[in-house]
């Protein structure tokens, strides 16, 4: 067995694949699972600095993405799309599926969206329903600042899509003061739960456009109206995952536990970046660096798949490439969750050492 080092899936605490293993009784007419679901959503809530509902979807993050744009998007309507990145501009994809007309906002990948930048754009074109924006963009490891670049948006009167499934938990995330409207987050990445659950809040001005939509929903799974009033009628639009939510549950358990989860993921991420370019390797970003990931390029002499290669069948540890136009030309390192720990970042660096030595990468250190 190998050691996950990627961002995302993360490693998984003992107490959590034990929470799965858990006896479960069924949600679909249990009334304490309504209970126990409540209160992990509240939970989630806190941890979000948000007084907005939380909501836990059976399905992997990409599903709260498509939620989203499926519960927001009519035909015909205008929406941003943010794009510094791979993720930023696949929400395009989302958007048109459900009949909306995407208009693409695309800068450096090298660098976060300017504010500045950005506002003086929306001086001049803010003709739009909502717009979407990725926290962290894990392909590139591109870092925006939310709580910037929302209210920004929301000064125009633009509803706020964000995806942070990577960053949240090891980035600061404060909805409220953000303005965000919809934040989507998934279990695999800094949460350390399995795969499977993805979790969205909803402000009670989203709740209100989809309230005030003139079309139905184009999907069922991913309409997050069916779930108004689930509560009161302890009832949900479909069966709920109820192991993986007890899972869900001891791992936010765990991140409300820790007060050092935030400085932890900043320091890691700092003494990463700081070992590799120490070494001469050079990091692909110019700026924006994620706490969460820190990706490098391929050095001359060598390729991704067998740095990859090498890290696992030799050292059993598992890092990843990267994405679309990156594929190949990057390694990615993921500190995040239970990731972000000394003993395994320290173990990564050094079997990085090894294996770029034994494929003739010259290293200054």
């Amino acid at each position: 067995m190998y050691k996950m080092m990627t961002p995302g899936p993360t490693q998984v605490k003992e107490n959590v694949r034990l929470a799965r293993a858990k006896e479960c009784g069924n949600p679909d007419i249990d009334e304490s699972f309504a209970d126990f679901y409540k209160e992990t959503c509240e939970k989630i809530s806190r941890l979000l600095h948000t007084e907005n509902e939380t909501l836990i979807l059976g399905g992997e993050g990409i599903l709260g993405l498509e939620a989203a744009c499926a519960s927001l998007t009519e035909p015909g309507d205008k929406v941003l799309v943010l794009d510094n990145g791979i993720f930023g501009e696949g929400f395009a994809d989302f958007v048109s599926l459900y009949g909306g007309e995407p208009e693409l906002y695309t800068v450096d990948g090298r660098n976060p969206i300017c504010p500045q930048e950005l506002e003086a754009f929306l001086k001049e074109s803010h003709d739009y329903k909502y717009a979407t924006l990725v926290h962290c963009d894990t392909p590139s490891g591109i870092l925006n600042d939310i709580g910037v670049l929302c209210p920004i948006l929301k000064k125009y009167g633009i509803l706020t899509v964000v995806d942070a499934v990577s960053s949240m938990f090891g980035e600061e995330v404060r909805v409220d003061d953000s303005g965000i409207d919809i934040l989507c987050g998934g279990s695999q990445k800094a949460v350390s739960a399995p795969p499977g659950l993805t979790f969205v809040t909803l402000s009670a001005e989203a709740k209100d456009a989809m309230a005030r939509r003139k079309t139905p929903v184009a999907s069922f799974y991913a309409n997050l109206r069916l779930f108004e009033g689930y509560y009161e009628a302890k009832w949900f639009p479909y069966t709920m995952p109820i192991s993986d939510i007890y899972g869900l549950r001891a791992a936010i358990d765990n991140i409300a536990a820790d007060p050092d989860m935030l400085p932890r993921h900043a320091r890691i991420a700092g003494e990463c970046r700081k070992s590799l370019t120490e070494a001469g390797l050079k990091l692909y970003l110019e700026s924006g660096f994620s706490n969460t990931v820190t990706v490098f390029d391929v050095p001359e002499g060598t390729t991704a798949q067998e740095i990859l290669e090498t890290m696992r069948s030799e050292h059993g540890i598992l890092l990843a490439g990267s994405l679309g136009s990156l594929a190949g030309k990057v390694i990615r390192i993921g500190h995040m969750g239970s990731n972000a720990n000394e003993e395994d970042m320290a173990e990564t660096m050094e079997a990085l050492w090894k294996t770029l030595q034994k494929l003739g990468v010259e290293l200054k250190r």
